[in-house]
């Protein structure tokens, strides 16, 4: 996701044509992950969520279900397609009324201070450029309430120590000259949240096919 207007028009327009065949293309290798971190994240009965990058849904039901009848969730994403894809998949699970969703750029998110006690976000923070990462976690640590948390499941880069794959190579390698296409890239999604002033509790790494994953909860002190 680039800075200009232009490229963030881009960007929606290609999430808005791809959204409903989204699932197809990703949703098969993403799915175990995403999983995995709701898993870690233990959202309870009563509590007030809010997930960026909401994508076509899949976590909004999980979510809804999770908070109950007492709780909240809301969502945000910059694609009216996805949007579109989710609110379906919502009625259809009868949890329409539960969610609310916001189509609009990031950062700023469109809610108020200390709003939310969780915040999640599956394979969206390693779409923005890594110059604009500390200002989403920081709106991010902004709309949580002191002691709130935030899961994050996305792209990580090759633990020290360990070879990295030829598949992670070949990615990190299209994002470079085609962003257009490959338009994310592995991040140390762990320094950011520490360099953000998040206290990790969670620190996990699964894999899609050899692509590392960081499976990630985090405290808001």
């Amino acid at each position: 996701m680039a800075e200009s207007t232009g490229d963030h028009n881009a960007t929606r327009t290609f999430y808005d044509r791809i959204s409903s065949a989204y699932d197809l293309i990703a949703d098969a290798g993403e799915h175990r992950c995403r999983a995995r971190g709701l898993e870690a994240l233990e959202v309870r009965e009563g509590e007030r969520v809010v997930e960026i990058g909401f994508g076509t849904g899949h976590a909004l039901v999980a979510l809804a279900t999770a908070v109950g009848d007492s709780g909240t969730v809301c969502g945000v994403d910059i694609s009216s397609g996805m949007e579109k894809v989710a609110r379906n998949r919502l009625r259809e699970a009868g949890l329409e009324d539960r969610v609310a969703l916001d189509v609009a750029e990031v950062p700023p998110l469109p809610y108020a201070d200390a709003r939310f006690d969780v915040a999640t976000m599956s394979f969206t923070l390693e779409l923005f450029p890594p110059g604009r990462i500390p200002g989403v976690l920081g709106e991010v640590w902004r709309v949580l309430r002191p002691g709130g948390r935030l899961g994050v499941v996305g792209m990580a880069e090759t633990p020290e120590g360990e070879h990295e794959s030829v598949l992670t190579h070949t990615y990190k390698w299209l994002h470079q000259h085609f962003p257009h296409i490959v338009d994310c890239q592995p991040i140390d999604a762990a320094g950011y949240l520490s360099r953000a002033g998040f206290d990790l509790s969670v620190s996990e790494t699964l894999a899609i096919w050899s692509l590392p994953v960081a499976i990630l909860v985090g405290h808001r002190t």
